[in-house]
């Protein structure tokens, strides 16, 4: 899965990693098919609608003194909610059960998901998240937020390096209950893949 659905493009960095990954479970006997993405706008937006009502329900209620302690970027991202109705709140609910029916949907044809982890290799470190935008506060989890929703098992595993020397995310997702099989696949994958350096220490 190489198109989330929505959020952030994907960096042509993180498909090349993704794409070589994929080569080496096929030598390992995988057979590899491209999927549709399961996520879409509407999902990501109902979402992020749910969770500042419901966020900014809580962080409301808080003296102001502990308000003003909240990240600003969350407290403005968490505001938000003030004004999402309580219709647009239950809808966006209703998403996260959207996303469980797709990525059920897509387990009947798939044993195994391959995608990136993130969208993106990198962002300055003193953004809050890859946007540094409140309204788009969500684009960079689009790849794993499905699977968080249908409470599926997925491993992040290091897959390369981009041109600037960061880490590069590849996400193994396997069936409800199926931990095992994602660990078990992970550390297939690592001694096929052989050794990387483990970053962010230097090479010996």
């Amino acid at each position: 899965m190489l198109d989330a659905g929505c959020g952030l493009e994907l960096d042509d960095e993180i498909r090349v990693a993704i794409e070589n990954m994929a080569g080496v479970l096929a030598d390992m006997g995988a057979k590899i098919i491209p999927v549709d993405p399961v996520m879409t706008p509407a999902m990501l937006s109902g979402l992020d609608h749910y969770w500042s009502a419901r966020s900014w329900a809580e962080l409301s209620q808080l003296p102001p003194d502990r308000l003003e302690k909240v990240l600003p970027f969350i407290r403005t991202w968490a505001q938000r909610g003030e004004k999402v109705s309580g219709v647009a709140a239950v809808d966006g609910l209703g998403q996260t059960f959207a996303m469980r029916r797709k990525c059920a949907q897509l387990f009947e044809h798939v044993d195994i998901v391959l995608s990136p982890t993130t969208p993106n290799v990198s962002f300055p470190a003193e953004y809050p998240g890859p946007t540094n935008d409140p309204e788009r506060s969500f684009d960079h989890i689009a790849f794993t937020v499905p699977w968080n929703m249908s409470e599926q098992p997925a491993i992040s595993i290091h897959c390369g390096f981009s041109h600037g020397g960061m880490p590069i995310g590849a996400q193994i997702v396997t069936p409800r209950f199926a931990d095992l099989q994602a660990i078990r696949l992970a550390a297939m994958y690592e001694t096929a893949r052989g050794p990387m350096p483990r970053w962010p220490l230097p090479p010996s």
